[in-house]
């Protein structure tokens, strides 16, 4: 069983999190203003082509797809925060045991121990969707 974070180990995780907050919001900041300089009109071509217009519809999905991921790790980061901030970063939210060192450097937004995430993950797989 993993023992629970120091107080030196909570500092780094804090700081990794913070770089990380940052570092998003400067690839969010520079995606949305190379998306402000790139007109639909261009991407689709001017000679509107259904093909061209399918290309260009898939290059805004794929960017708002880009900005959206980066939007939930940066709440996930934010949650996180509060979490160390409430001395119950490092515990998981299900079972409350320590989350193991080696998961929290890998992945440092993690809520749930190994297990309990593989739990949660084959119950919630199919997601908002209805299941047979």
């Amino acid at each position: 069983m993993a023992a629970p974070l120091s107080e030196s180990q909570l500092k780094i995780f804090k700081r990794k999190l913070k770089d990380r907050f940052m570092a998003l919001r400067r690839e969010i900041s520079a995606e949305l203003l190379r998306s402000d300089k790139e007109k639909y009109a261009d991407l689709a071509g001017r000679v509107h082509d259904p093909g061209d217009e399918s290309l260009a519809d898939l290059l805004v999905d794929l960017k708002l797809a880009f900005v959206g991921r980066h939007v939930q790790e940066i709440r996930d980061i934010d949650a996180a925060l509060i979490r160390i901030a409430e001395r119950s970063y490092g515990s998981c939210c299900d079972c409350g045991q320590p989350i193991g060192i080696e998961r929290l450097m890998a992945y440092p937004t993690a809520r749930r121990c190994l297990i309990c995430q593989n739990v949660h993950e084959r119950t919630f797989a199919h997601g908002n969707q209805p299941t047979l």
